[in-house]
């Protein structure tokens, strides 16, 4: 198969945008961990890194596999390789 430059561009802005969103993944799950222990207030009764780590980091990797799928089905359109819906 001859790879075009359609395929090639594709793949690239599929690239980018994994390597983006592993970059948030990976300061949500390990720098905001680290600087977590900083946050001594409480929030509702727990202290709040309690909170960041228990409840934020899971919101944002909901938002991230949100965002990934939208983006990617916008970019299968744009180069014409989207799944047919069947009825």
């Amino acid at each position: 198969m001859q790879i075009t430059e359609n395929h090639r561009q594709y793949w690239q802005k599929n690239l980018n945008i994994t390597a983006i969103l592993m970059a948030v993944w990976f300061v949500v799950t390990f720098v905001m961990a680290y600087f977590a222990r900083d946050l001594n207030f409480v929030f509702f009764g727990w202290p709040f890194s309690f909170w960041a780590a228990a409840q934020g980091s899971l919101v944002v990797y909901v938002a991230i596999i949100w965002y990934y799928a939208h983006y990617m089905n916008k970019l299968d359109h744009a180069h014409g390789v989207a799944e047919v819906e069947e009825d």
